[in-house]
C-alpha cells in the first residue's frame, strides 16, 4: 500500500513540475483595450481608458522619445494623419515627463487633437503587450477588440489599413 502511495505521489509531484505555464501573450488572451492611468503630457491630468472615445478605433503606440525609429514613425504619422480621422491614437512612453514634454512640444503633437501622449509611469502597458522593440503598435477596432499589432518600424499605410 506504501508503494501505491507512494507511486501516487511522485506521479503528481512530477506533473506539477512538467506542466507548462502559460506564456501566451495577455493581449491576446484579453483582446480588448486594457484599462490604464497615464498622465497626460498635454496637461497633467490622468487620462485612463474611460476617456477613450466610444465607437472610435484605438491605435496604442508604444515609444520612446529617444528613439531613433520612434521619431521617424511620428514624422510619418504626423505627415500622413489624415489616414487616422476615425481612430484616436494613443502614444505611451514610461520615460520621465521632461522627456516627454519636450518630445510633445517639438513635434507639436498639441496640433493634432487625435493624438494623446502619456506617460505610463509603472511601464503597466509596456509589460501587457510585452513590448521588446520600439515602436510598438496596437490596433484595436471601434468595438474595442483587439484587431492587429506592429512592431518595430511599420510605414503608416500598414497600421491605418488596419483600421
Amino acid at each position: 500500500m506504501k508503494k501505491y502511495i507512494l507511486f501516487f505521489l511522485i506521479a503528481l509531484s512530477a506533473s506539477t513540475v512538467f506542466a507548462q505555464a502559460d506564456t501566451s501573450l495577455l493581449y491576446l488572451r484579453f483582446p480588448i483595450v486594457p484599462t490604464f492611468k497615464l498622465t497626460n503630457i498635454a496637461d497633467s491630468s490622468y487620462f485612463t481608458k474611460a476617456d477613450l472615445k466610444k465607437k472610435k478605433a484605438t491605435v496604442i503606440i508604444i515609444f520612446s522619445p529617444t528613439c531613433e525609429h520612434c521619431i521617424e514613425e511620428t514624422k510619418e504619422l504626423k505627415e500622413k494623419i489624415g489616414l487616422f480621422k476615425k481612430a484616436q491614437i494613443v502614444m505611451v512612453s514610461p520615460l520621465e515627463y521632461s522627456y516627454l514634454r519636450q518630445f510633445y512640444d517639438e513635434n507639436k503633437i498639441a496640433d493634432y487633437p487625435t493624438i494623446t501622449m502619456g506617460r505610463d509611469p509603472g511601464y503597466f502597458l509596456g509589460v501587457f503587450y510585452k513590448v521588446r522593440s520600439l515602436p510598438s503598435v496596437f490596433v484595436y477596432n471601434k468595438k474595442g477588440n483587439f484587431v492587429k499589432s506592429f512592431i518595430g518600424s511599420t510605414p503608416i499605410e500598414e497600421i491605418a489599413a488596419a483600421l
